[in-house]
């Protein structure tokens, strides 16, 4: 099956490193769904502004390895996940990693505003660029599933980290930027085998180049450049 983008996202995260590891963790990071001909046009959303959520079927058009899994000798059955800091294989199936067969991404974000074949959503875990596929209404009565368990989700806990982030390199953001910003720090976005006190690390949020460190538990900003 051949499938082809009907839409790419927009997002302040224009590069892998920060995007969050979720859909909806960071409900404060706002992006856009830019449909592409025929599909920017008010027909094909009709009725969606009905729903306060959707689900966005996208490709990690950044993956090579999730592009060629098909054509390589070495198939991964397996993953490190970072909830287990990467000491721990699971089945590729029991994963949301990247690395998969047909590099599929599932997100689940909220819905703001459908203007001009845009949807303005909150929390999607896409970075800028990324070609969407199909959009699908989150429908309560079938989708939200009150008994499910998470398996190793729910005994393996993430481990939020503190954020340092000064009030003088606040002063060219939004108030909104700041809270998504720290929020993804929160959320460590280093390699897992990363844990250089020392090392200044850079995260691109739209025009801005975050640079920080990490000492034990807590991230502090140390420059905010253009």
């Amino acid at each position: 099956m051949r499938i082809t983008p009907i839409a790419y996202f927009r997002s302040p995260f224009v590069s892998k490193f920060g995007i969050p590891r979720q859909s909806g963790i960071i409900d404060t990071l706002e992006g856009d769904v830019v449909f592409c001909p025929p599909y920017d046009n008010a027909d094909a959303v009709r009725g969606l502004d009905g729903f306060t959520h959707v689900w966005i079927i996208w490709g990690f058009s950044e993956n090579l390895r999730a592009e060629n899994e098909h054509t390589s000798s070495s198939v991964s059955l397996t993953v490190r996940p970072p909830r287990f800091g990467g000491n721990e294989r699971i089945g590729v199936f029991a994963s949301r990693s990247p690395f998969r067969p047909n590099g599929l991404g599932l997100s689940c974000v909220r819905l703001k505003s459908i203007v001009d074949g845009r949807l303005t959503v909150y929390g999607a875990d896409l970075m800028d660029g990324t070609p969407i596929y199909d959009i699908k209404p989150y429908v309560p009565y079938a989708d939200c599933m009150t008994d499910a368990t998470g398996g190793y989700t729910d005994k393996k806990k993430w481990r939020l980290l503190d954020v340092i982030f000064p009030k003088h390199l606040q002063t060219t953001l939004s108030e909104s930027d700041v809270k998504t910003i720290i929020s993804a720090l929160q959320q460590d976005p280093r390699p897992h085998y990363h844990n250089d006190e020392t090392r200044i690390y850079g995260m691109q949020y739209g025009n801005k180049d975050i640079r920080f460190r990490v000492e034990g538990n807590t991230v502090e900003i140390v420059e905010v450049k253009e």
